[in-house]
């Protein structure tokens, strides 16, 4: 049996709700960040906080992925599929740029909503899953689809 483990699990957290990703917000200015950082890109300062973002917000922009990434990123995974790369907006507060749950661009649209969910990646050298995060169109999204 295979054990899971995430890419990036401190980018990650997992609640009641779900996952969240896990960026920053200065307390001196209220900038927000993600992958969390330790001082502000805005002002600088190092007051900053972990802070949780939204699990759902819309597709700001993408594109589709059509040929595998340079290792080590990709490195034992099985055959290449295309994939959605996109920025999501978060409720307003931060553009998240972010892997999607889509391999053709017909299923994307701007605006679209989206939620943050967990998906297997690859299986490493010694057979352990490792799964990432990526955004995948709600149940909203779905039923304007077929609208």
């Amino acid at each position: 049996m295979s054990h899971q483990r995430l890419v990036g699990e401190e980018v990650l957290a997992m609640e009641r709700d779900g996952p969240r990703l896990v960026g920053s917000r200065c307390r001196s200015c209220g900038a927000v960040t993600f992958p969390r950082q330790a001082s502000c890109p805005r002002c600088t300062g190092e007051n900053v906080d972990d802070h949780r973002l939204a699990r759902t917000g819309r597709l700001w922009g993408f594109t589709v992925q059509g040929f595998p990434p340079k290792d080590p990123y990709l490195a034992a995974a099985a055959p290449f599929r295309p994939f959605g790369v996109g920025y999501v907006d978060l409720d307003a507060e931060i553009l998240v740029e972010s892997r999607l749950v889509a391999d053709d661009w017909r299923q994307l649209r701007i605006g679209m909503p989206l939620e943050l969910v967990i998906i297997p990646f690859h299986d490493d050298h010694s057979g352990e899953q490792v799964s990432t995060f990526a955004f995948a169109p709600t149940d909203e999204a779905a039923e304007d689809a077929v609208a």
